[in-house]
């Protein structure tokens, strides 16, 4: 589904990506670990075209994207649904709407169409009578499952999460982890996920790629990374910094 091979970012002086690597296979759910502001969500944003790189190729279904015009890059992008942090709703918009609006963005003007897609997606979120709230009527775990029916209303082959339990409570994050290997069993999606979460990365994933210093530093199953010995790993896993005190934050 998704290859990245040699990929590098620089901002400013910081070297953010230093050469990724990464294969995702179809309707697999690839979980991308490492610590904060080690280039996770800037990985993610470089697969949908939002940043383009210094150096390396991205190829989504056997087609490189890496110099596409926009024109080109919207075929690309209806592809790939992508869930923001905070679900990155319209305030303006309720629920429904916020869920219709990516069928209204493609051109589809049969109401009776978007309605049935609608209730087709409040039904796999779990939110059924919900239509008619605004954004700031619901709850952190409400919005991200609005955001999600609105990335995967269109059926993308394969959906970005970029931190999708962050800021909820362990109940509400748990349930979305639920969803997510749903939407993956029912619509056949691939998806790769960003979190520090690790419970849910152990919960997710196939596969975890531990991004470290702009490198793929591991690679593997769950299972690999729960067994590794290997100080680095431990010490994330773990929550240690490198003097062996626990971190911060």
């Amino acid at each position: 589904m998704i290859e990245v091979r040699g990929l590098a970012k620089q901002l400013g002086r910081q070297e953010i990506l230093r050469g990724v690597d990464l294969t995702v296979a179809k309707g697999e759910t690839l979980v991308i670990i490492g610590r904060s502001g080690g280039g996770k969500s800037v990985l993610l944003k470089h697969l949908i075209g939002l940043m383009q790189p210094d150096a390396g190729e991205i190829w989504i279904e056997g087609e490189n994207i890496i110099g596409l015009t926009e024109r080109k890059l919207a075929r690309i992008r209806r592809k790939v649904g992508i869930l923001f942090q905070g679900g990155a709703l319209f305030d303006s918009m309720t629920v429904e709407e916020n869920i219709a609006f990516p069928l209204e963005e493609a051109g589809e003007r049969d109401p009776e169409k978007v309605a049935e897609k609608v209730r087709e997606m409040l039904d796999v979120i779990e939110l059924e009578g919900q239509e008619k709230k605004m954004p700031v009527n619901l709850s952190g775990g409400m919005k991200k499952r609005v955001g999600l029916a609105r990335s995967i209303i269109r059926r993308p082959s394969c959906v970005l999460y970029d931190e999708p339990t962050s800021g909820l409570d362990p109940v509400v994050s748990d349930s979305i982890n639920r969803l997510i290997r749903r939407l993956q069993k029912r619509f056949g999606v691939t998806s790769i996920v960003v979190t520090h979460d690790m419970k849910s990365a152990f919960h997710l994933a196939d596969h975890i790629a531990y991004l470290h210093e702009g490198r793929i530093y591991f690679y593997g199953t769950p299972q690999e990374l729960e067994i590794s010995t290997d100080p680095l790993i431990q010490d994330f896993m773990l929550g240690r910094s490198e003097n062996g005190a626990p971190k911060s934050g």
